[in-house]
């Protein structure tokens, strides 16, 4: 089974099959507070969440989400775990079971709770709560489809669809989702009716009734519903309705159908309309007023939420994050799908432009550190050869589509980087001395000797990082193609006055099995022929010079 590499947001407190769920802070300076106030605390991938059942530790990062981790394996690989669910909302079925628990001890109620896997489905998608005289199934994802017929009450997530035919049958359907509030999940209870918007409320406002689940709406509706009609048709008399009645129904149908379409320039025609018809009956103009007057609050709502949307996208574009403007980029074409204003049309246009000129960018970065890394020889420091892999890899996460061509070059580097120590390792004394990096054998005095042919870098100057997220910045030591010709120069002096003695390591010899020159890889994922170790170990025996 391969490594799952998704973030783990969520854990349990204390221990394997704990059922005190936990969430993860995202940003680095919440998990500060998170860690002194859980110092004492231990975070578990619990048995509940679908997990493998080891021990947590958490991951502070301040240029991604912060994130639970598990230890590594005794032999220094990563832990192998197959949980399925990792996101903030995967340990949901703990926080309904906790906080319904505590609903319904405060009104001296007791419940038993189940969290069944119907056809072997992931444990987390059904919370069935047993009360004294009635049953609760409360479906946290599409995984079930809602049986309406059995003797439990379905309660649906947000994710999970209900028809129109339902709605009109059974009167009401109820919601339920989750909010994240710092390190915990609050629960909602939500009421759903036909032609009508989900209306929510906090657990405590809700009650238990012999009909059920009860909340403020359901006993709005069921009132509504059960309530005589004020006129009733009776044989041989004749109902008419003027034309203004006719166009008033009308009317508020069409408000009804531009909010269910999410129709902003609809719903204002509508108004302009209603506001322009004359002669309705009195009891009808009540009714035609007040959807007139929810009609304009909804489209002053749905007019904040999209100057809200336009204002986060600047604000990417300022900050040059990639992700969220490509995030936003689809909401705002999914909210403004009934049109958009010729500004709004131009502000997409700049924030396109922008997210192509900033993938572009990344990208070249991507292909410089791919030739930097690649120009290294075989034999380099090996620490030296993970750090620049580590930020090859940091760079490719930032670039949405890499090519073919670029990710077999990542995945050559990250099969090279899997046989590079972890850790640093004295080599043992019978072993020879591991070369010496450039910047260690030329005197800092020598570093800006020559200019650099990589950075630009004049004389007298020091090297600047000419691609990755630190690119402009100073290094602290100066590129190797700077230094070599130095080094050079000083091997050349010191061969002349015979006090030069180098050592050779493997791949500064021909491989006698493969046939590579020297400074080549071997054709191997891994560590260098055996018979191109023993040659080198020859002529160190032999104090060979180099050349």
């Amino acid at each position: 089974m391969r490594g799952d590499r998704r973030q783990i947001q969520t854990a349990v407190l204390g221990s394997a099959d704990s059922e005190e769920p936990l969430l993860l802070p995202l940003e680095a300076i919440e998990l500060d507070a998170f860690r002194r106030r859980h110092q004492r605390d231990t975070f578990w991938c619990g048995l509940l969440l679908g997990g493998c059942g080891a021990q947590l530790t958490t991951k502070l990062y301040t240029d991604r989400v912060c994130h639970f981790a598990h230890y590594p394996g005794p032999d220094g690989h990563p832990h192998l775990c197959g949980r399925s669910a990792r996101g903030v909302a995967s340990a949901d079925h703990l926080y309904v079971k906790a906080a319904a628990d505590a609903w319904l001890r405060d009104r001296d109620t007791q419940a038993g709770f189940d969290f069944v896997q119907p056809d072997g489905v992931p444990i987390g998608s059904i919370v069935d709560i047993q009360l004294p005289h009635k049953k609760l199934r409360v479906h946290l994802d599409r995984e079930v489809e809602p049986d309406w017929d059995a003797e439990h009450e379905p309660v649906l997530g947000v994710s999970v669809p209900v028809d129109s035919d339902t709605l009109i049958r059974r009167w009401y359907v109820h919601r339920i989702r989750l909010d994240s509030e710092g390190t915990a999940r609050r629960v909602r209870i939500g009421t759903e009716a036909f032609a009508r918007p989900t209306e929510w409320f906090a657990l405590n406002e809700c009650e238990i009734t012999d009909r059920g689940l009860s909340t403020p709406a359901v006993e709005r509706i069921v009132q509504a519903r059960s309530a005589s009609p004020s006129t009733r048709w009776t044989p041989g008399q004749k109902q008419e309705e003027s034309a203004q009645d006719v166009q008033a129904h009308e009317l508020m149908r069409r408000v009804l159908y531009a909010r269910r379409t999410e129709s902003t320039d609809l719903a204002e025609e509508v108004c302009r309309e209603i506001t322009e018809l004359s002669g309705v009956s009195p009891q009808l103009q009540r009714q035609l007023d007040a959807a007139w007057r929810n009609a304009l609050a909804w489209m002053k709502k749905e007019t904040e939420a999209r100057r809200e949307l336009f204002a986060h996208l600047n604000q990417a574009v300022a900050g040059q994050k990639t992700r969220s403007i490509k995030t936003l980029l689809t909401e705002i074409k999914t909210a403004t799908r009934d049109g958009r204003s010729e500004e709004e049309e131009h502000t997409l246009r700049e924030a396109a432009a922008s997210l192509a000129a900033l993938e572009a960018a990344k990208l070249a970065c991507l292909d410089t550190l791919l030739e930097d890394i690649s120009r290294l020889p075989a034999n380099e420091d090996p620490w030296r050869l993970r750090s620049e892999a580590e930020q090859l890899f940091h760079a490719a996460t930032e670039v949405g589509k890499i090519g073919r061509h670029r990710r077999a070059q990542l995945n050559l580097w990250r099969t090279r980087l899997r046989y590079l120590p972890s850790k640093p390792r004295p080599a043992p004394p019978s072993r020879p001395q591991e070369r010496v990096p450039l910047h260690q054998q030329v005197g800092r005095a020598y570093w800006t000797t020559r200019p650099c042919p990589l950075c630009g870098a004049d004389r007298g100057q020091q090297c600047v990082f000419d691609g990755g997220p630190r690119v402009g910045r100073v290094r602290e030591v100066p590129h190797a193609d700077r230094l070599q010709p130095v080094v050079d120069e000083l091997q050349e002096h010191q061969k002349k006055q015979g006090t030069v003695r180098t050592v050779w390591r493997a791949y500064d010899v021909p491989c006698p099995h493969c046939g590579q020159e020297a400074g080549a890889w071997c054709l191997t994922p891994g560590e260098p022929h055996s018979t191109r170790s023993k040659e080198a170990r020859r002529l160190n025996e032999q104090q060979e010079p180099r050349l």
